[in-house]
């Protein structure tokens, strides 16, 4: 299997399972744990990671299907989604530009009323395929979120258009909109996320 992406916990292989493309995610041993810490740490991650793609499908979120859990190689071994990274692209002549961002908006509305966050919000960690957004990446995500957690998911994902989209941020209100209207307390969570924006500016 061929290495597509390594991170400092873990690496991204691209390969065949069983007759399917599929995508391997391995957290890698840290050798400045303790072994049998370690085997845990990475243990625990992998399955809750699993757990949260899983639960975010059924929340009606696009996630890769998962079709093995390693636990004891810290392994999940997932569809492979054959599409373009949101990142590459959300560009203002994109036709198709309002209707991904009020589809991103609603994806992260059905996350948040199941209180799942992503975690890491960017468009990096979103693939584009037949004008629908996959989700992937949960590493960082948990549940039973509240709702300063949901406010820092929201916050993040605009941090990040700022940094990889700044010509898109007048758009930014379309994604909040969708949101607001696939959730009830979404103008609360808008609300904490917009607060959160202004600590950061005087701290």
């Amino acid at each position: 299997m061929d290495i597509i992406k390594r991170g400092a916990e873990a690496e991204i292989r691209k390969g065949n399972w069983l007759g399917r493309d599929v995508i391997v995610k391995s957290r890698v041993p840290k050798t400045y744990r303790l072994p049998e810490l370690d085997r845990s740490l990475r243990n625990t991650r992998t399955k809750n990671e699993a757990r949260l793609i899983r639960e975010a499908r059924e929340a009606g979120v696009p996630t890769p299907i998962i079709y093995c859990i390693d636990t004891s190689n810290a392994e999940i071994v997932m569809e492979f989604i054959d599409g373009s990274r949101v990142k590459d692209e959300l560009e203002l002549s994109s036709p198709q530009l309002n209707s991904l961002l009020k589809e991103m908006g609603k994806s992260i509305a059905y996350l948040h009323r199941q209180d799942i966050v992503h975690g890491d919000l960017t468009t990096s960690n979103m693939i584009v395929k037949e004008d629908r957004i996959w989700f992937i990446d949960f590493s960082l995500g948990s549940k039973g979120a509240s709702i300063e957690d949901m406010g820092v998911d929201l916050h993040l994902l605009k941090e990040a258009f700022q940094s990889a989209h700044p010509e898109l941020l007048d758009k930014f209100p379309l994604i909040l909109k969708s949101y607001m209207e696939h959730f009830e307390q979404g103008n609360k969570i808008v609300q904490k996320a917009e607060e959160i924006g202004r600590r950061g500016r005087y701290t």
